[in-house]
């Protein structure tokens, strides 16, 4: 059973392992409410995954450990479980999807896993891990449908309850459920008047659509830019965990979770992955109540492949009103670049590029489509630029 003794337990034994994680105050993300952030994106591995690993694998037997584990994931707990048993001395094997980053991929493997990467999602690595499992009699480690392993996640609640003892609400990510099952019931246990939040991503909402709904759903597929926590199907344990100690779950966009990103990174200099910022998207498009409270959004994983973090601020950027991308049809006579230019430098926009088609079938035959993207400072600031343009007699396509 999971309870409050073991998180404590847990807690123990977890303690000259992980680092006990810095909450740092984050004023300017959202300016109604007292925003904290729980940084497990610092933790070692780069992700909270680690503490639940480590103390299933600690319990193990000794049968159990000279079989050697199985795990599945899509990075952050391959990396937990790789580590853990490369301390314990314990063979590892991980299967991750295809599409994990190849960051956490290669992370995995330096910390002593031998991995195997299976095409599709979380969940067919899942079937993968399963099938070996049965072949050549591993021990599996679950990501998140272990009560050991939720137990471990739940030492995160009583971090943030010694670091903030007057929290008022917790926003958590949620992927197939462990963490948000381990923080709500320790925080619940010992603060039942603090309020639990989860997030999940529009595009992997299978926690959410299951409890809005009152029974375990699987979803046909998933797409999100938050590959932690792209799971089909909620775990049977979290999902009655959820019912009974979450207060709600909201969802939140892929261009919310780049914003989120993107403000991490500036406003608070810190590396998030999609996972780990959709709990900063949640209070920053104030998708849940936290006016006037003191809150804390738990950060969960910083994993992010450098590659794919370049497009995320590309579309932070857009979202945010600060690069702007328009078309504009023109007569294809000299003048017309040097106006458009003009306006828009005159009223602070910065052109980064520029494409000149005069080939589009769908335009007369002396006129032209500019493309052009600029550095604005907001949505307001476009809209300016717009406008005047519109007023100087261009036509915005």
């Amino acid at each position: 059973m999971v309870t409050l003794d073991r998180v404590y337990h847990a807690s123990y034994t977890l303690k000259n392992v992980i680092r006990n994680t810095d909450l740092i105050r984050a004023q300017n993300i959202n300016s109604d409410c007292d925003l904290y952030l729980k940084t497990e994106n610092l933790q070692i591995t780069g992700s909270f995954k680690v503490r639940g690993a480590y103390y299933k694998i600690s319990q193990l037997s000794d049968e159990d450990r000279a079989k050697g584990v199985i795990a599945c994931s899509a990075g952050n707990h391959a990396q937990g479980v790789a580590l853990a048993a490369t301390k314990a001395g314990i063979k590892s094997v991980i299967c991750l999807p295809d599409i994990a980053p190849i960051s956490k991929v290669e992370a995995t493997k330096k910390y002593g896993a031998e991995t195997i990467l299976v095409p599709g999602v979380y969940d067919d690595a899942y079937k993968k891990a399963m099938e070996l499992k049965e072949e050549e009699g591993y021990t599996f480690i679950h990501p998140f449908d272990d009560e050991e392993v939720i137990i471990g996640q739940g030492t995160i609640g009583l971090e943030l309850l010694e670091q903030l003892p007057d929290v008022e609400a917790v926003v958590v990510p949620i992927g197939g459920g462990g963490l948000i099952s381990g923080v709500a019931f320790t925080i619940k246990s010992l603060k039942p008047d603090c309020k639990v939040y989860g997030v999940q991503s529009c595009g992997a909402a299978s926690m959410f659509n299951s409890i809005k709904r009152n029974c375990l759903e699987t979803l046909d597929s998933v797409a999100t830019i938050a590959d932690g926590i792209s799971v089909k199907t909620p775990g049977n344990i979290t999902y009655e965990m959820c019912c009974k100690y979450v207060d709600d779950i909201v969802t939140v966009t892929d261009d919310e979770i780049s914003t989120a990103i993107l403000t991490l990174i500036e406003q608070q200099k810190l590396i998030a992955e999609g996972a780990g910022a959709v709990s900063v998207a949640a209070v920053l498009f104030n998708k849940i109540p936290v006016k006037s409270k003191k809150v804390a959004c738990l950060v969960s994983g910083g994993n992010i492949d450098v590659t794919i973090l370049s497009r995320v601020i590309h579309r932070g950027l857009l979202k945010a009103g600060r690069m702007a991308d328009i078309t504009i049809a023109l007569s294809d006579k000299p003048g017309q670049l040097a106006g458009v230019s003009r306006i828009i430098a005159d009223l602070g926009g910065n052109v980064v590029s520029i494409y000149h088609d005069r080939a589009d079938l769908d335009i007369d035959i002396n006129a032209c489509y500019l493309r052009i993207v600029m550095e604005t400072r907001d949505h307001s600031h476009v809209d300016e630029i717009k406008n005047a343009l519109t007023s100087a007699g261009y036509t915005l396509v």
